[in-house]
């Protein structure tokens, strides 16, 4: 599909720069909307993963799931956002958690990463057997995004009829550029941010797993290079952190993908490099929309005086959308 011309959106004037966009919201916005029950998935591999609902009726057959981005959550504004949106246009919301994100530790030594969809893929099959769903709408932010395009492009054949839409939001498709990104002084905020919540897990999964994986020497880990080719890459069977990066990035599969599915990254997204704006893949499928507008910031969006953000509303306008 064409790419389509950047959106007449604007941040509030106050937040000036990408990283007030970025910031302001994930501190300070506050999203009235509770979940009616959490379920716990368990995985063919003995291990689990946790999922929020909230149903508008039980005889609904429309579902939007919703995926957080690295080290976040079901609870982080731009899920709860969304969910709420949702489940006041007709559809019910799942918000889930990733290994390791719902509050309480995974059993396995593994945690997730960019490039595995596979619990993503047994959501939305334990969604449509458990619960009939006839229409399931895939909604991922950052890493979520990735996930959720993975979900359908991975394996295009085996998508279930029942996944109408894709919506992807802040995407790292080129994982490589985006790290390289990260490590720039300007994003220092960010980075350490992420390493110190990683760290923390790490030392949780050492008390799991003495002299499996070690905490020891991690505060000398500055850039998700060093944290990758220690911890991810050995965990989850890569030979190095480029091997991660090349193999989990989600870019190299949005030519296979089948259903109609909208990327949205900012042009000022501090997280994303030029890599990340994928035009020609976009210019040349006959599903994959892309549009970029001018900030926004890294999951940001929010708009000046509106309960819900830009993407929120985007995001809801594409469901709706008939192809």
């Amino acid at each position: 599909m064409p790419v389509l011309p950047p959106p007449n959106f604007r941040s509030p004037f106050w937040q000036f720069n990408a990283h007030l966009q970025t910031i302001f919201p994930s501190l300070f916005r506050k999203i009235k909307f509770h979940y009616q029950q959490r379920e716990r998935l368990e995985l063919p591999d003995g291990d689990f993963v946790d999922l929020d609902w909230h149903r508008i009726s039980p005889t609904n057959k429309k579902l939007a799931i919703i995926t957080h981005g690295l080290e976040g959550d079901s609870h982080r504004h731009y899920v709860l956002g969304m969910a709420k949106l949702f489940t006041q246009n007709g559809y019910d919301a799942l918000g889930w958690n990733c290994r390791s994100c719902s509050g309480e530790m995974n059993r396995l030594l593994r945690f997730y990463h960019h490039g595995d969809a596979g619990d993503l893929k047994l959501i939305i099959d334990h969604s449509i057997q458990k619960y009939g769903y006839e229409e399931i709408i895939l909604i991922g932010f950052s890493m979520g995004g990735s996930l959720s395009l993975r979900a359908v492009a991975e394996y295009p054949e085996e998508v279930p009829p029942q996944v109408k839409k894709v919506i992807a939001f802040s995407v790292p498709c080129d994982l490589l550029s985006s790290v390289k990104i990260l490590s720039r002084p300007t994003n220092k905020i960010y980075n350490t941010r992420f390493l110190r919540k990683l760290g923390k897990k790490i030392k949780a999964k050492e008390k799991l797993f003495p002299g499996q994986i070690s905490y020891e020497g991690y505060e000398k880990i500055r850039h998700f290079v060093d944290f990758d080719n220690r911890y991810t890459a050995p965990l989850h069977g890569f030979s190095d952190a480029h091997d991660f990066y090349g193999r989990a990035s989600v870019k190299p599969f949005l030519k296979n993908i089948r259903v109609p599915s909208l990327i949205v990254q900012a042009m000022n997204d501090t997280f994303l490099s030029p890599e990340c704006f994928c035009y020609n893949e976009a210019e040349t499928s006959e599903y994959l929309f892309l549009e970029t507008p001018n900030n926004g910031g890294h999951c940001g969006f929010q708009l000046p005086g509106n309960e819900y953000s830009w993407a929120e509303l985007r995001a809801l306008d594409f469901a709706l959308t008939q192809f």
